[in-house]
């Protein structure tokens, strides 16, 4: 595993998205292909979306820094490809398109993990201190087994964290990201240490304050838990938005970069899906979009300053 830590960012250029991609992309609403031609298209969109990152790799994006999070589903291929590149690996272990944590191949999931040897097992979790108490509970457990399991064959575990608003919640403010998210993070967090999850990187929801994420990286870290960091995930937000969540986070030890996927490349691979957009001009935005995110970053960390050379990223 990679040095990680503020000197040392990781910029995790995200693909691993399945039963959406399908369904928002390939307008497939089931999140399944309808056949291998199917499958097979969706697979060359993610090595088109890889091709890109290459692309930013060429004009000058930092090899050590960063990251490809793909899945073996549809990106098996571009898996091996950033291996063989000397990129950081990130697989997922979750089945896809599912309210709550599963595992997408059972209890086969650390042969899958052992085969692709990513530096990073990454794990989608969506939960709220006010979700059924049983299904938390059980859900809590099984990641519990799943950090265990990592952790004894000395591999690291990375968790996206989602914590999507109930009804009550969202009706209950103007804007529930400012107002009530970052709370409910924090006692998501706590909860989750307190039945047995052990997290080396979180990713994150952004937060608009910096006391939010100096709070949330104090959370991230109690109880001794002084290695542990986080990283910003991008949510599809609008580049605004996400710039903003950037520059607030980046500042900020104990957030070390970012995972960031469908607003680097959604618009280019709807584009060449489509047939509006050519490949070559698709895997320039998409280029253009990563070294975007990686300059507000920098730029909001402080760059050289900061024992990262802005110019070779």
């Amino acid at each position: 595993m990679a040095t990680l830590d503020e000197a040392h960012p990781l910029f995790l250029f995200a693909m691993d998205q399945r039963s959406s991609l399908l369904e928002h992309t390939y307008d497939e609403s089931g999140g399944e292909p309808v056949d291998e031609a199917e499958a097979e298209r969706v697979r060359a969109g993610k090595q088109l979306v890889y091709r890109g990152v290459l692309t930013a790799l060429a004009a000058g994006a930092s090899r050590d820094r960063t990251g490809v999070l793909v899945d073996e589903r549809y990106g098996a291929d571009v898996a091996r490809l950033a291996k063989d590149a000397g990129l950081q690996l990130a697989m997922p272990v979750e089945r896809s398109g599912r309210e709550w944590f599963e595992l997408e191949y059972g209890d086969e999931w650390m042969a899958h993990v052992d085969a692709f040897d990513p530096d990073w097992v990454k794990v989608l979790v969506r939960d709220n201190p006010d979700f059924d108490p049983e299904r938390r509970e059980r859900q809590a457990s099984d990641l519990a087994a799943v950090s265990s399991a990592l952790h004894d064959a000395g591999r690291p575990f990375l968790v996206e964290l989602l914590v999507p608003a109930t009804d009550e919640q969202q009706a209950s403010v103007v804007d529930y990201d400012r107002e009530l998210r970052p709370d409910l993070v924090v006692q998501v967090l706590e909860y989750l240490q307190d039945h047995g999850v052990e997290v080396d990187v979180w990713k994150l929801e952004g937060l608009d304050e910096r006391a939010d994420a100096e709070r949330v990286v104090a959370t991230a870290r109690r109880g001794g838990r002084d290695t542990v960091q986080c990283i910003v995930l991008g949510r599809d937000a609008p580049e605004d938005r996400l710039d903003h969540w950037l520059r607030t986070a980046a500042p900020v030890d104990g957030f070390v970069g970012f995972a960031i996927g469908r607003s680097n490349w959604e618009e280019p691979l709807e584009d060449v899906v489509r047939e509006h957009l050519d490949t070559e001009a698709a895997e320039q935005l998409i280029a253009a979009n990563y070294r975007h995110f990686v300059d507000t970053w920098l730029e909001a960390r402080g760059g050289v300053e900061h024992g990262v050379d802005a110019g070779a990223v």
